[in-house]
């Protein structure tokens, strides 16, 4: 290779490592400076503990932006270390790398639920999601990103046992499982993994919300056969619901769903909990 080339290789790398940092910086730009710690723990009885499960778009890849970073002294979640904190964006913590952590459903949630619901209640949300995971991984307990699914939601379980009353699941999943060979076990599998959880919990009528999938992939026809895999689980359940998507955008990726399409899927778990509720 001639000098020439070489520094023209050299280059290039370096635009391209500057247009990653870039990305980066863009990306973590609101990201929370610090934690705050919760200074008083509320009564057991007065906090409603919330898992979220699943995948990415539980996990959550839309872009932080100041309204999600803004606290509320009645909205909390758990650090790595399982210590009660004040919730912001982002929640989850099971991503390595910067450009796979991102917003999520949960703080949209958790605002818009306190509205709904007594002034005496607060609300802990316990992230739990893995992207990327399937649920055959979920049932066989497999080990996905260096986290064990079904033990790491067992763990998190007695957490938000130990705070306060576990209300019911946010659970988004299901592009991992879009493919021929796996639509006609989904249903099946689904209603294994949520007597699963129930269990885990000791609540066989636990509120379990389930979110379709987005309307934008490439793959639309499988993920549409998901969604209604999905909804015909929810007919047999009375405890459980599914929330619809098919008017939220993406982020550009034809995979994740966008910030504003986050905090409305945030919204309409709210709204979806509180008609099980009553």
């Amino acid at each position: 290779m001639t000098k020439k080339k070489i520094l023209i290789l050299l280059l290039l790398v370096s635009v391209m490592s500057a247009c990653i940092r870039k990305e980066n910086d863009k990306r973590t730009e609101f990201f929370p400076k610090a934690e705050l710690k919760a200074v008083k723990v509320p009564n057991p009885e007065n906090l409603w503990v919330f898992i979220l499960a699943g995948q990415s778009n539980m996990a959550g890849r839309g872009l932080v932006e100041p309204q999600d970073t803004v606290p509320n002294e009645k909205i909390y979640t758990i650090n790595k270390n399982g210590d009660l904190i004040i919730a912001k964006e982002p929640l989850h913590f099971y991503e390595t790398s910067i450009k796979m952590t991102g917003l999520d459903c949960g703080l949209s949630f958790g605002k818009s639920l306190i509205k709904q619901i007594p002034d005496s209640i607060s609300v802990l949300l316990i992230p739990t999601a893995v992207g990327g995971s399937s649920i055959s991984q979920w049932l066989g307990d497999s080990i996905h990103r260096d986290v064990k699914l079904l033990t790491n939601f067992k763990e998190k379980a007695k957490i938000g046992m130990n705070y306060g009353q576990i209300k019911g699941i946010l659970w988004h999943q299901g592009e991992s499982d879009a493919k021929p060979e796996n639509i006609s076990y989904y249903n099946n599998r689904l209603s294994k993994l949520i007597n699963e959880f129930r269990k885990i919990i000791r609540n066989e009528k636990l509120p379990v919300l389930i979110g379709e999938l987005g309307s934008y992939s490439n793959n639309n026809d499988l993920w549409l056969n998901i969604n209604e895999q999905i909804k015909a689980y929810a007919l047999t359940d009375s405890n459980a619901t599914n929330i619809y998507t098919y008017d939220l955008k993406e982020r550009g990726d034809k995979v994740h769903f966008d910030s504003e399409g986050q905090r409305i899927m945030g919204q309409r778990f709210a709204n979806e909990f509180i008609k099980i509720l009553k």
